[in-house]
């Protein structure tokens, strides 16, 4: 390897190294019950839907032959298939878990495993792209930091946000139930 590339790849954040970005995603997908799928972007609302504020798109599909009424039992159509991908995809791994989506049990459990393979035990490869965010939330709806936690991994950034001079407290440091 020459010095030019290891001065690039000291130059390269950890976010990049390990694949962990915050973004903003502006693209939205619905799957509902396996049967229907929605994507696009415009938010389920009268004003991106109704075309006449917003430039968005969206689009709707499903298999009329893939539904909970034509079969009696859970559709296992493209929109499932595509529901098992997305799965894949964002967890590093497929299995028999991811079946029934309405059981967040097994998605808790991989975001739990990840945070302490980042953070506590400072190992860098991660099972698929989900990992618990730092915050947790009080039965108040008070957000805080986790305990020895006040910046997002990777990428750095306070939990809770810090005083702007340019702007108002209220959405980065304080949050109301």
């Amino acid at each position: 390897m020459g010095a030019d590339m290891l001065l690039l790849d000291s130059q390269v954040s950890d976010s990049y190294k390990f694949q962990r970005f915050m973004i903003y995603v502006h693209a939205k997908g619905m799957i509902v019950d396996d049967e229907y799928v929605l994507m696009g972007s415009a938010n389920t609302n009268q004003r991106s839907v109704a075309g006449t504020k917003d430039t968005e798109i969206a689009m709707g599909a499903y298999q009329p032959h893939h539904t909970w009424t034509n079969k009696a039992r859970h559709p296992r159509g493209q929109v499932y298939g595509y529901r098992m991908s997305l799965w894949a995809e964002h967890l590093g791994k497929e299995g028999d878990e991811f079946v029934e989506p309405a059981d967040l049990e097994c998605v808790n459990e991989i975001a739990e495993r990840n945070w302490k393979k980042v953070h506590k035990f400072k190992i860098l490869r991660a099972e698929g792209h989900l990992i618990k965010y730092p915050p947790q939330v009080d039965n108040e709806g008070k957000v805080s930091s986790l305990p020895d936690s006040d910046s997002f991994p990777d990428v750095g950034g306070k939990i809770i946000g810090t005083h702007s001079m340019d702007l108002p407290d209220s959405p980065t440091t304080k949050f109301r139930s």
